[in-house]
């Protein structure tokens, strides 16, 4: 079953248990990815690849929509977007942890060979490639700059 399946049909659960929040994010979900779907030169399918694309893009900008309201004292709507946020994290493969990136960014530093802070590109783009939806770009940013130094 692909993601966009899942999710319509996880938007008829939502809707029989009443659970207003997850059927907010579900929507949302299906929004972005019909639209994805639907998009110029698109071919009318979806696949799982752009899909974890789009939903590590949602759950970012729900994160920083949530730090926006907590700066401006909004705490209510600060709630609701980190209570989307996890439930669109719900549909992600589960997160590494500190331990496992670091293992695998050096795994992946080796293989590429790069030895200083100036080869961070090569690094990255291969990096970005295989850990997308499984940590945060952010993350491996900071890990790689870290690990180059």
């Amino acid at each position: 079953m692909s993601l966009f399946e899942q999710v319509s049909g996880d938007i008829k659960a939502a809707m029989l248990a009443r659970d207003k929040v997850r059927l907010e994010a579900l929507r949302g979900i299906k929004k972005e990815f019909l639209e994805a779907k639907t998009a110029k030169g698109s071919d009318g399918e979806l696949s799982d690849d752009a899909a974890m694309k789009i939903l590590v893009k949602m759950v970012k900008q729900r994160k920083e929509s949530a730090s926006i309201y907590t700066e401006q004292n909004r705490p209510e709507l600060a709630e609701e977007e980190l209570a989307q946020a996890a439930v669109i994290e719900g549909y992600l493969p589960k997160q590494m942890t500190e331990e496992e990136l670091t293992a695998a960014l050096k795994e992946i530093i080796a293989r590429v060979g790069a030895t200083s802070a100036k080869e961070m590109g090569k690094v990255m783009g291969v990096a970005s490639k295989e850990l997308a939806g499984k940590a945060e770009g952010k993350a491996i940013s900071a890990k790689v700059r870290e690990l180059l130094a």
